[in-house]
C-alpha cells in the first residue's frame, strides 16, 4: 500500500509517499480502507518535532490521526461494527491507503467520506476546550481565530448550548462566522476595542496562536477563563495550554448526534491527493482556513 511518512523531523519536504506494509487490526481495533484523511495542525506539529512530550514519535513515522473509510478488518473483542460499514474516527498513520482506528463511529447518512474525515479531532478539541474554559449557557465566549475547523465546531456547539460567541477572523471570513451564529469582527489593530463594542467577554479561546494571550486575559479579567490550543507560551500568563485529548469515543458520539440534528456542519475548504500531503501541510500552517482540509485517497 501507499503511505505518507517521514524519516526525520523538519519541514514539509521531509514527507514522502512510499510503499509500506499494510497494518492489521489488533484487539479493540478496526482497519479501514481509507477514503479520506483529515489534515490537522497537530500533524505538522508532530512532523516538526514540536510536541514530542504529548505525541512521542519513533522514526520513520507515518502521519495523520483522523480518517473515514470502509471497514475491512475487525479486531478481537470488537462488537457493533462489521466489514463493509462506513465509519470515521481516530487512529494512526491515516495518510495511507489502509489505516487502523482505535476509536470510531458510523458515519451519519448526510456526510460524504471527504466531509467525515474532517470531524474527529476538531470536534474532540472543541468539546474539550469549551469544557475546560468553563463557559455556560447565557454567557459570552470570545474565539480568536474562529474560522478554521476547531473554530467552526466551537461556534456551532456553543450556539447549541445557549452560549453567545464573538469570533475574530480575517475580513474574507466575516460572513462565514455570522452564518455559524457568531458576532464577528476582524483581528488586527483595534481588535480589542471592537470586541468590547460587541459585548462583555466571560471566557476566551485562542485557536490561532497569534500572540493575543495578554489581550484575552485583559478582556476576561481572569487567566483561568482563557484556554489556548496554539500558543505554547500561554502558561507564562497563567493560561491553560490544552494539548491532551479527552475521550474520542464520547466526542464522536456527540458529533454524530449534532450532525444528525442538523446542528453541526464543518465544510471542506480544500481536498488534496495523497501525493500532495506536503502542500496540505503548507496550507494548513499558513492558516486562514475556512473549515477543513482533507486528503482524498
Amino acid at each position: 500500500m501507499k503511505r505518507v511518512s517521514f524519516a526525520e523531523f523538519g519541514g514539509p519536504d521531509v514527507l514522502r509517499l512510499l510503499d509500506a506494509e499494510e497494518p492489521h487490526a489488533g484487539p479493540g481495533q478496526i482497519r479501514i480502507a481509507v477514503r479520506a484523511a483529515g489534515v490537522n495542525p497537530v500533524d505538522w506539529r508532530i512532523r516538526e518535532g514540536q510536541i514530542l512530550g504529548a505525541h512521542p514519535v519513533e522514526l520513520p513515522s507515518g502521519v495523520g490521526l483522523d480518517a473515514s473509510g470502509v471497514v475491512d478488518q475487525v479486531g478481537e473483542g470488537v462488537e457493533g461494527v462489521r466489514v463493509g460499514d462506513h465509519v470515521f474516527g481516530e487512529g494512526s498513520s491515516t495518510y495511507a491507503e489502509f489505516a487502523v482506528l482505535s476509536a470510531w463511529a458510523r458515519m451519519p447518512d448526510r456526510l460524504t467520506f471527504e466531509e467525515a474525515a474532517g470531524y474527529p479531532s476538531v470536534v474532540e478539541t472543541a468539546l474539550r476546550i469549551i469544557r475546560e474554559v468553563g463557559v455556560r449557557s447565557g454567557q459570552t465566549l470570545l474565539v480568536s481565530g474562529a474560522s478554521g475547523g476547531v473554530g467552526s465546531a466551537v461556534l456551532q456547539i456553543a450556539r447549541d448550548r445557549g452560549i453567545t460567541v464573538i469570533g475574530t477572523a480575517g475580513a474574507a471570513n466575516q460572513d462565514y462566522l455570522r452564518s455559524l451564529g457568531a458576532l464577528a469582527t476582524t483581528y488586527g489593530e483595534g481588535w480589542v476595542e471592537r470586541v468590547r463594542q460587541l459585548g462583555h467577554v466571560d471566557a476566551a479561546l485562542d485557536l490561532a496562536g497569534s500572540g493575543v494571550i495578554r489581550e484575552l486575559v485583559e478582556l476576561t479579567g481572569d487567566p483561568r477563563k482563557v484556554t489556548s490550543i496554539a500558543d505554547l507560551g500561554a502558561p507564562e500568563f497563567g493560561v491553560r495550554f490544552s494539548g491532551v485529548a479527552g475521550s474520542m469515543p464520547e466526542a464522536l458520539a456527540e458529533a454524530v448526534g449534532l450532525i444528525s440534528r442538523g446542528k453541526l456542519r464543518i465544510p471542506v475548504e480544500k481536498s488534496y491527493a495523497l501525493s500532495e500531503a506536503a502542500a496540505a501541510h503548507i496550507d494548513s500552517r499558513a492558516g486562514h482556513t475556512r473549515g477543513r482540509r482533507v486528503l482524498v485517497i
